[in-house]
Parts: structure tokens; C-alpha cells; sequence
């Protein structure tokens, strides 16, 4: 379908599903001619696509384990850019998220949270390494990795819907609507890329009310990150603590769902699960000497960017750039410096991202079974602790049991 056609200039009369399912997002519009690196509108808007995940998690990590923020948001800026480069897709890098949330509950100080980032950065290499990674994602069934992709999506709408848009009470209401209608109007918009819009909304809204612009100016200086060299005591502690419950989610989430979710988005540029965890690893092995947070890819953080209009690697580049800035620069007054981007417009964010996300289980509407696989997996992920891992167990077991059963049951009726 054009991009000018009728039914895409008609896409308010449709529901958001739908409008999730033109054109604008199909896997099938990725051009294998679009280049690797470019400077746009429209990279520019998919730059914010993961942003309503990333800065609530690294600004409580920084606060919970006395982090240093520039060093924090520099290395996590410098990391950005390198996969950007690396891969010429709209592939960004995210906090480790189990890590995020042990360590912004329990308080767990910044020196075991470098020690688990080493720690999962050798597990994760030595997967990759020996063949592993690749046997997994050879053997997980696409309707259980589709599962998780779903179970994600949901649990990023609901984080969106009960935490982010309320934060700022009824005011906020009034934005998260705002934006909301801001993005369904101009969903597809090549003039007006409705994710730039609706960060340019949230900054008029915190400029006018929220921030204070003096502080901020005051507060501004040169600070560049801190070396640190992990102990043995704080590689194996963190290795117990964090980088075993985070373990599961990395394989799922960041590892064999951002594969398929590369596929997805972009099939004439594929990228192998042996290329992901290589790059995992090596940004875990390199993060914690800068007292940089461990980070990970995500299909969540693609399928932001790509949400957003992002289709090339300068998306991530210019979202690195923005956070290498932030922390050069503004290190000491971070936290203010971020009120720019208000809670319920990254509520918004994250809805849509998880939206995208959710709709990619559409292409097992036609096997009944899969999809009941699928959704069954969603639910266990959403569900239970450890739920990734459980749905993709779960999830494996049964696809191959159901494919089996027909045929054993056959054999007894001779």
C-alpha cells in the first residue's frame, strides 16, 4: 500500500491494532537498499523509541547503588553508538533488567553490579563460544519465541498504564492522552514523525512547569568516567546475586527474541544469534572497568526504534549521542536535566512499543496450535517468577509433544 493512499490517510477511522498493522510497521517494507547509517527526521524520532525503558531503570540504579552518573550515562551513550555503527540497525542497547530491578530494591552497592556484568559477559561468551546460544535458538519453536515477544509487549503496556502515565496525577492524565492522540493522528506522517512530535510535547509541558533552568545551567561541567577494576569477590557475589536471575531473560528476551524480532523487522538483513551474543559479551567485558551499568540488546528496544520510524543504525548513534552528552556535561544535575522527558510521555512510548511488539503474533493466526502455544507463553512469562524461562520451557515442551502426538497416536490405532 502507498504511503499517500486512502486507507492511510483514513488510519483514524481504524482501531490501533490496525493502525499498528499498516504499511508504516510491516516487516515486509524494510528496503534492502536503505543505508546503514543515516541522519534524518525520521532516525531522529525512532532515537526516543526505547527511551521511556531505559532512563527510569538507569537514573533508580544510579540513586539505589551511589553510581556515578556521568560515567553511567557516558559509557551507556558509548555503547549506543557502537552497536549502531556495528550493525546499521535500528538496535539499541538496554539495562539489564532483572539486574535493574534486584539492585534498585535490594540497594545492592555499584562494585557487585560490576562484578555481575563481567560475570554474565563470560557465561554469555563462553554460550556463544561453544555453540550453545545458536543449538537454543535452533531448537525454540518461532511460536514460543513470538510468545515472549508478546509477553513482553504486555507487560510493557501495563508498566506504561499503571505506573508511568499516573505519575503525575491528573495532569498527567491529560498528557498521556494528549500524546496518545498525537500519535494516532500522525502514525505514518512523513513530515511530521509522530514520535518527534510527541517528545517535543513532553519538553514544552516540563519546560513550562517542571524544570528548573537556572539549576540546571549551574550545575553544568566536564566529567568524564571513572576506571574501576572489579575484585574477585564482587565478580562471584554478583555472579549468585544478579547475573544468574538475569540469565534467563537475556537468553529469551535479548538473545533469541531480538533475533527473530531482526527478522521480523528487517529480513533482508539478517543478523545471527552468534553475532548477538558476541556483541553482548563484549560490551559486558569492557562496561564495568568504566563503571558502566551492564546492558544487553532487546526486541523491545528495536521494536521501539522501529515503532518510531527509525529504519537505519542513526537512530541508536543519535540516542548515544544524547546520553554521551548528558554525561560529559550535565553528570552533575542528571537527574533534573532528565525531567525533559515527563513520565506519562514515556508512559506513551512504551505503550506503543509494546503494541508493536504484540502484533508481531499475527503470522501464527493461521495454526490454531501455535497460537495457543504463543499465548499460553505469554501468560507464563507475564505470570510466574522466572517466567521467561518457564514459557520458553513450557512453551518447547508442548509445541513438540502436540507435533508427536498425531503420529503416536496413529501408530496405537494400527
Amino acid at each position: 500500500m502507498p504511503l499517500g493512499s486512502p486507507d492511510r490517510l483514513q488510519f483514524c477511522n481504524l482501531s490501533i491494532m490496525s493502525v499498528l498493522a499498516t504499511p508504516q510497521t510491516s516487516p515486509t517494507v524494510a528496503n534492502p537498499a536503505t543505508p546503514r547509517i543515516r541522519f534524518d527526521r525520521h532516525e531522529l524520532a525512532g532515537s526516543f523509541g526505547d527511551i521511556g525503558t531505559d532512563l527510569p531503570l538507569l537514573i533508580g540504579m544510579i540513586a539505589a547503588a551511589g553510581l556515578d552518573a556521568a560515567s553511567v550515562f557516558t559509557v551507556f551513550g558509548l555503547l549506543q553508538i557502537l552497536t549502531g555503527l556495528l550493525y546499521g540497525l535500528p538496535m539499541p542497547m538496554q539495562p539489564l533488567k532483572a539486574m535493574a530491578v534486584l539492585v534498585i530494591s535490594q540497594k545492592i552497592a555499584g562494585p557487585t553490579l560490576y562484578g555481575a556484568g563481567l560475570a554474565i559477559g563470560v557465561i554469555v561468551l563462553v554460550l556463544t563460544l561453544s555453540g550453545a546460544l545458536t543449538w537454543l535458538a535452533r531448537v525454540i519453536p518461532r511460536c514460543v519465541v513470538r510468545g515472549v515477544q508478546v509477553g513482553l509487549g504486555l507487560s510493557l503496556a501495563t508498566l506504561a498504564l499503571k505506573q508511568y502515565v499516573p505519575a503525575q496525577g491528573v495532569a498527567g492524565w491529560w498528557l498521556a492522552a494528549g500524546g496518545f492522540v498525537v500519535m494516532l493522528a500522525l502514525w505514518g506522517n512523513r513530515r511530521a514523525p509522530a514520535g518527534l512530535v510527541l517528545i517535543a510535547l513532553g519538553a514544552v509541558y516540563a519546560l513550562t512547569w517542571r524544570i528548573d533552568a537556572a539549576a540546571i545551567v549551574g550545575g553544568v561541567g566536564l566529567r568524564l568516567p571513572q576506571m574501576h577494576l572489579p575484585d574477585w569477590n564482587s565478580i562471584v557475589t554478583g555472579a549468585v546475586v544478579l547475573a544468574l536471575p538475569q540469565l534467563p531473560l537475556s537468553l529469551s528476551n535479548s538473545l533469541i527474541a531480538t533475533r527473530q524480532t531482526v527478522a521480523d523487522l528487517f529480513p533482508q538483513r539478517p543478523v545471527t544469534i552468534r553475532e548477538l551474543g558476541l556483541t553482548y559479551s563484549l560490551v559486558n567485558l569492557i562496561a564495568p572497568f568504566l563503571s558502566g551499568v551492564p546492558v544487553c540488546h532487546g526486541c523491545g528496544g528495536l521494536a521501539g526504534h522501529y515503532a518510531f520510524g527509525a529504519r537505519t543504525g542513526g537512530s541508536v548513534v543519535i540516542y548515544g549521542a544524547m546520553y554521551v552528552l548528558l554525561g560529559l556535561l550535565f553528570g552533575g544535575v542528571a537527574a533534573q536535566v532528565v525531567e525533559v522527558f515527563p513520565l506519562p510521555i514515556l508512559g506513551v512510548v512504551l505503550l506503543f512499543e509494546g503494541l508493536v511488539l504484540m502484533r508481531l503474533v499475527g503470522d501464527t493466526a493461521g495454526s490454531p496450535r501455535e497460537l495457543t502455544i504463543a499465548l499460553l507463553v505469554a501468560v507464563v512469562a507475564l505470570s510466574v517468577p522466572q517466567g521467561y524461562v518457564v514459557g520458553l520451557l513450557i512453551g518447547t515442551t508442548l509445541y513438540y509433544l502436540s507435533s508427536r502426538l498425531p503420529a503416536l497416536l496413529e501408530g496405537q490405532t494400527k
